[in-house]
């Protein structure tokens, strides 16, 4: 049992070492920087324009619809590697197969019922 928490130990010395490296050069940064607030270094960055109005803006929201099929689909793609490595392993050909296609025929579904529902329409 003594070997089987020593290997719990190396992990913690190795974090504990990582997290002071991470602290210290946090640490010398903060000490060697200059420190010279100005009111323009106090204003709030937007993308090179002064801030103008109110800090509220109301956005569409089929510019997250978008991005989370992105998230899905692309999510799904990544499954498609392994399953081509698994493919190509003997006696493993059928099986692989009917799983892509069933794989395949959930993802045309969630484009059809997004197509369907217009989430897809770009107005």
């Amino acid at each position: 049992m003594n070997g089987y928490f020593s290997s719990y130990l190396v992990v913690v010395v190795l974090f504990g070492l990582g997290l002071a490296i991470v602290a210290g050069g946090l640490l010398v940064n903060r000490l060697l920087r200059p420190h010279r607030p100005t009111p323009e270094k106090l204003l709030t960055y937007e993308c090179g324009v002064d801030p103008v109005g109110e800090g509220w803006a109301q956005s569409q929201v089929r510019y997250y619809v978008f991005t989370y099929l992105y998230v899905v689909f692309a999510v799904d793609a990544v499954f498609l590697f392994p399953w081509a490595t698994v493919f190509a392993s003997p006696g493993f050909g059928a099986t692989t197969l009917i799983e892509m296609f069933v794989f395949l025929v959930f993802i045309a579904i969630g484009i059809l019922y997004a197509w369907r529902k217009r989430v897809l329409t770009w107005t």
